[in-house]
């Protein structure tokens, strides 16, 4: 069996996540280079998976090691230069998302990967490859629920996470909401309506921690999109859920409506007791798609190893962080805005 040798960049939370899959989950891969310019993560490699092709410098490591392809779970400036160097390279490309920081980076980025047809490069939006979310697209294609004309979408971050949001100084940094938190909705939303979005109007608010708001941001955002072909999109995102990770789907069609994770279970066990009927939820975003990321470079090794084009593409990343640049806009100006494409 062809075994797909890979170099990671990063090991921070993500990474770790994305490095463990690949060493011990996915047969048809083979983790054997690991880069990151953070010495404990090094050590962690080293240590911790076994890899002894170590570096801090990414160019270095995908001219010099031994690799078919690289998997990038580095900060989001360093996506497209990164995504160039491994290019360049020869290797095959593996980068989370987003994939720049500005909608400048992501058209520059698209041509240089127009230079390379033959080289693969998928982009991390793990949730297509959630079992829930690909059951419903494949219902919406089946006709299960009509034509789909609005998804609803909710993604708040646990409110035990907040202060230490704050406290590090990572709010000014982060982009805003929109572009912190919304990006993997907006994309499904695309996915599931087939179609581009042509305007948005947004709001945000502070009440619980007004630091927030202090930084030019909000702990609480909405938005509403409007598509090309008529279809509706509503997104609610915030950083204060305090029962956990709460993140819930709903399309609507014409003939029914699919929901997913109306309750953001840990699992199917439910307690009886005092309290009441309690059932816990997920804390976190690796714990509720820790089948996803297996899924997602799955498809990455077979597509390099069949030679295959992967489902989720750099427009697709284009074209979240457009959506998500508008929606940042209609909040601080309080207008309709128009999403460029």
């Amino acid at each position: 069996m062809k075994r797909v040798k890979i170099g990671i960049a990063g090991l921070g939370r993500l990474g770790r996540t994305h490095a463990q899959n690949l060493a011990f989950k996915i047969p048809q891969a083979e983790l054997t280079a690991a880069c990151s310019i953070v010495d404990a993560e090094l050590d962690y490699a080293k240590n911790e998976l076994g890899i002894t092709e170590l570096y801090k410098d990414f160019s270095e490591m995908v001219n010099k090691a031994d690799i078919d392809a690289v998997v990038i779970v580095t900060p989001s400036t360093e996506h497209p230069w990164q995504i160039e160097a491994a290019l360049k390279a020869g290797k095959q490309v593996f980068c989370e998302k987003p994939l720049a920081v500005t909608i400048e980076e992501c058209k520059a980025t698209e041509k240089i990967v127009e230079q390379y047809p033959d080289q693969i490069v998928m982009l991390g939006f793990m949730r297509r490859f959630d079992p829930s979310y690909a059951y419903a697209k494949e219902k919406i294609k089946a006709g299960a629920i009509g034509q789909p004309y609005l998804v609803k979408a909710t993604g708040i971050d646990p409110e035990a996470d907040c202060q230490s949001l704050i406290d590090s100084g990572f709010i000014p940094k982060s982009g805003g909401i929109f572009i912190d938190m919304a990006v993997h909705d907006i994309d499904l939303m695309r996915w599931f309506l087939e179609a581009d979005a042509k305007e948005v109007y947004a709001l945000g608010c502070s009440f619980k921690h007004p630091e927030f708001k202090r930084d030019g941001d909000c702990e609480t955002g909405c938005a509403m999109f409007e598509f090309e072909n008529g279809a509706m999109g509503q997104i609610h995102v915030g950083r204060t859920a305090p029962h956990g990770y709460h993140i819930e789907t709903e399309i609507v069609g014409t003939e029914g409506s699919i929901r997913i994770s109306p309750v953001p279970a840990k699992n199917l066990a439910i307690l009886y007791d005092t309290n009441g009927v309690v059932q816990e939820c997920v804390r976190n975003f690796p714990e509720r798609f820790s089948e996803s990321y297996v899924l997602e470079l799955e498809e990455f090794i077979n597509c390099v190893i069949h030679k295959t084009k992967p489902s989720v593409t750099v427009y697709d990343g284009t074209k979240a962080t457009q959506m998500a640049f508008a929606a940042k806009a209609a909040f601080e100006n309080h207008v309709v805005t128009p999403v460029e494409h």
